[in-house]
């Protein structure tokens, strides 16, 4: 049995082209599913909203569904990244979609959704590639990469070059930045006078731990007390 949810996004993704993620591709799709209005509220209380999400994170599903079956087995790890941003992006069948969504989640009251659906990519992508970071550095990796996924997804909106190769160079550049910084981080960690002076900070972050794997509460991280 299909999914409620699922049922009313498929029903939706006719009407986000001419009129976004909104109260009237909302309506049209519970129309359009013969669904009870006061259900399809239920479901999505927040109407072309939810559904907007719920698209976001079936684009996520199916990455990780065809990241399952891709053969990395040769690529630098920058590439394996580079690979799975293109495969979430090569899913999309409705760029008009994305577009919309874009839109819909600048606004303010829906910007925190947007940034949560980013973060939660990146995530989606870290956690396929079999990171096992388990202090600040699970925060920066899922930071950076959602910097490098969002302005990739910008750019590959407004690509037109053929199978969008504009769009995958730009990504190795926005990649190659972020290396450049892991190079610099590195060279800091070698210097005898840059590792002292980095002391203080270096053992402060050294406290910050990845989230559970199974979360207790809202809280995005943990703070290891000094005397543990």
């Amino acid at each position: 049995m299909t999914d409620p949810k699922e049922q009313l996004l498929d029903a939706a993704l006719v009407h986000v082209p001419f009129d976004g993620w909104t109260r009237s591709t909302f309506q049209a799709a519970v129309k359009d599913t013969g669904m009870d209005p006061t259900v399809a509220r239920a479901i999505c209380p927040r109407g072309g909203a939810d559904l907007a999400v719920a698209y976001h994170k079936r684009g996520d599903d199916q990455m990780i569904e065809a990241l399952k079956t891709e053969d990395m087995s040769d690529l630098r790890f920058r590439d394996k990244i580079a690979r799975a941003v293109q495969l979430r992006l090569e899913g999309i069948t409705d760029k008009e979609a994305v577009r919309r969504g874009s839109t819909l989640f600048s606004l303010p009251q829906y910007a925190p959704d947007g940034a949560k659906l980013i973060w939660g990519t990146a995530d989606a992508i870290w956690d396929a590639l079999g990171d096992t970071s388990t202090d600040v550095n699970w925060y920066t990796k899922r930071a950076t990469l959602s910097g490098v996924y969002s302005s990739t997804v910008l750019f590959w909106l407004g690509d037109s070059s053929e199978n969008h190769e504009a769009t995958w160079a730009f990504l190795d550049r926005r990649i190659d930045n972020v290396m450049q910084i892991e190079k610099v981080k590195a060279q800091v960690k070698k210097s005898p006078t840059l590792s002292k002076l980095f002391a203080g900070p270096s053992w402060m972050l050294s406290q910050i731990k990845a989230p559970p794997r199974f979360p207790k509460g809202d809280l995005p991280g943990a703070w290891m007390s000094p005397r543990d």
